[in-house]
């Protein structure tokens, strides 16, 4: 398959380009590094990206810019950066790739377990995440040409904890290679619609 593999050069990216480079074509795509450079949340920059790679197989990201700080402090300007970048940034790479991705292809876009599971500081990271999640639900059943789409919400990783391990207090962290199983599973499968939690599971 040819799968284009957006943020590439991040923890969780650099792990599914790890496992899936092995049996695919993996086109890295990152703002300032990898094969191919585009700013999701940028939509001119992602039309420019399916310009340049053109008809593909699948489509993961793992991509996105949220901002974190106390709710009474958050401005609109800092919800905006989540709500552009990791909610519509990777909206966008949806609708703006359906008119390249081969039949039977696939859509793996990231969200994250804050919806579910809050944390200090994180509301506006909640509210992406949900976000993402509703919209792959409804985005499923309306596909065509038996393209499916799925989105992974991995548990805070291993390799992450020197940065944002303070802000998870009893949270068990998994390494970034567990998380990338989750989008293994989405590619290479044959389920859509899905949230495919991977390293945590829900309390209800």
């Amino acid at each position: 398959m040819k799968i284009i593999l957006v943020g590439a050069s991040g923890t969780i990216g650099q792990a599914v380009h790890a496992d899936l480079s092995q049996r695919h074509e993996v086109i890295r795509v990152g703002r300032t590094s990898g094969d191919v450079h585009a700013d999701i949340g940028d939509s001119d920059s992602i039309k420019r990206l399916y310009l340049q790679v053109g008809e593909f197989d699948a489509l993961i990201s793992t991509a996105g810019d949220v901002h974190y700080g106390p709710l009474d402090e958050l401005t609109p300007e800092q919800f905006d950066i989540g709500l552009r970048s990791k909610l519509m940034g990777q909206v966008n790479l949806v609708t703006l790739g359906l008119a390249l991705v081969r039949a039977g292809g696939s859509f793996t876009l990231t969200s994250g377990q804050l919806n579910d599971d809050p944390i200090r500081q994180g509301a506006s990271s909640s509210l992406v995440n949900g976000g993402l999640e509703g919209f792959v639900r409804g985005a499923a059943i309306e596909l065509p040409r038996g393209v499916r789409i799925n989105v992974v919400s991995p548990a805070l990783v291993e390799e992450s904890l020197p940065t944002f391990g303070k802000f998870f207090p009893g949270t068990k962290a998994i390494p970034a290679r567990e998380a990338a199983l989750g989008y293994v599973k989405s590619v290479e499968g044959a389920q859509t619609g899905r949230v495919y939690r991977i390293g945590w599971t829900r309390d209800d």
